[in-house]
């Protein structure tokens, strides 16, 4: 191993958090109180939304799209099977049944005519996910929800920043989106999450549920509606408001390292990667993923990057596959052969807005050494 270890990501945090976080344990308000609301206008209106409801994990923010959309029991949502299983598990919480349909090659999103395909009697929404930060294709997905009477939510927990092919960023087109803020995102606050909305109705639900489903005038003790324990702490508020403060640098900055990454990769025989931005649609990095030639051992080359301190990951695996939605619904390998073929091939390299040129030329060199190339 030469060098220090470059780890897959790394939070961006400096002195204007640590001023945010220490006015929060001033203050002695930890959940509930004024960074909370603070954090949702200032996030809502940096992404365009008319509501913005902060809760504990994107998870918790998709669980409350799924039933801010009344989707229960017996009815399909079709969304993709290439993604983090979350946005097919928030489905399964209420009892719905997701129904994958394969992926475009090009943008790995959800395929528009395959999702077509996919809808039946039974199919009460879409559920679209933005990959790695690219938006899907909505202008196709809406048309089709408009066409099929279907309701819509969008996972765009990868995807902060991300603008769609209308020029609308992702999470301003007033369906339910739902954002993560786990420690790789663009936006960080260690856990947390958003759910986004333009229905104020919908928002003050959500609130709601967020908090065991305290009745609208928030009496402490009075409970009108079945609720969660998806409050977000004021604390992670106070990061997530420094955060929005320093948003456009932040993403600048890892706009930075992708175009680095494609300067020293592109001329790698048979890797693929990212694709570029097309028309009006713009991708909010959050990961660099690449696809390893079809020939190559992905996991010796994983094994490689380790020994020489440099981490990397298979990422993503297909949920169609995982041990659970075999079991419960029997599904098999060769169902998606696009989806499956990408996933099988994906390799995410460090990524995080630190990274300098001899860093990422590192990995570049060991990459190319992995690769036999």
């Amino acid at each position: 191993m030469t060098g220090e270890q470059i780890p897959l990501a790394r939070p961006d945090l400096g002195p204007r958090e640590e001023e945010l976080v220490h006015d929060v344990l001033r203050s002695g308000r930890l959940s509930l109180g004024p960074m909370l609301d603070r954090f949702e206008r200032d996030f809502a209106s940096w992404v365009g939304s008319a509501e913005a409801v902060a809760v504990s994990s994107g998870t918790a923010a998709l669980h409350l799209a799924v039933r801010a959309l009344g989707w229960t029991a017996g009815d399909e949502v079709v969304t993709t099977p290439l993604s983090f299983v979350a946005s097919a598990n928030c489905l399964l919480y209420e009892q719905a049944v997701p129904v994958f349909c394969d992926i475009d090659e090009r943008t790995l999103n959800i395929d528009p005519q395959a999702a077509a395909a996919a809808c039946g009697p039974r199919t009460a929404g879409l559920l679209p996910v933005h990959l790695f930060g690219y938006p899907a294709d909505m202008e196709a997905l809406s048309a089709l929800a408009r066409e099929r009477g279907l309701g819509l939510v969008e996972d765009a927990c990868e995807a902060l920043g991300s603008v769609d092919s209308a020029g609308v960023r992702v999470g301003a087109s007033g369906n339910p989106a739902a954002f993560g803020f786990y420690a790789n995102k663009q936006l960080v606050t260690g856990e947390g999450g958003m759910l986004t909305c333009g229905d104020p109705e919908a928002a003050v639900t959500a609130r709601s549920e967020r908090n065991q489903g305290r009745a609208d005038d928030m009496d402490w003790l009075s409970h009108d509606r079945l609720g969660f324990n998806y409050r977000l702490s004021d604390v992670a508020a106070a990061l997530g408001v420094a955060q929005v403060e320093r948003l456009d640098t932040l993403l600048a900055e890892r706009d930075r390292v992708a175009n680095l990454y494609r300067e020293h990769l592109g001329g790698l025989e048979g890797l693929v990667l990212p694709c570029e931005d097309r028309g009006n649609e713009r991708r909010s990095w959050f990961v660099f993923v690449v696809q390893v030639p079809a020939e190559c051992d992905r996991d010796a080359v994983i094994d490689s990057l380790a020994a020489e301190g440099i981490a990397s990951k298979a990422y993503l695996p297909c949920i169609h596959l995982q041990p659970l939605y075999r079991e419960r619904f029997g599904f098999r390998g060769g169902e998606f052969p696009v989806a499956e073929r990408v996933a099988a091939r994906s390799l995410a390299l460090p990524f995080f807005t630190a990274m300098g040129e001899a860093e990422v030329d590192r990995v570049a060199s060991a990459l190319e050494a992995a690769l036999g190339r």
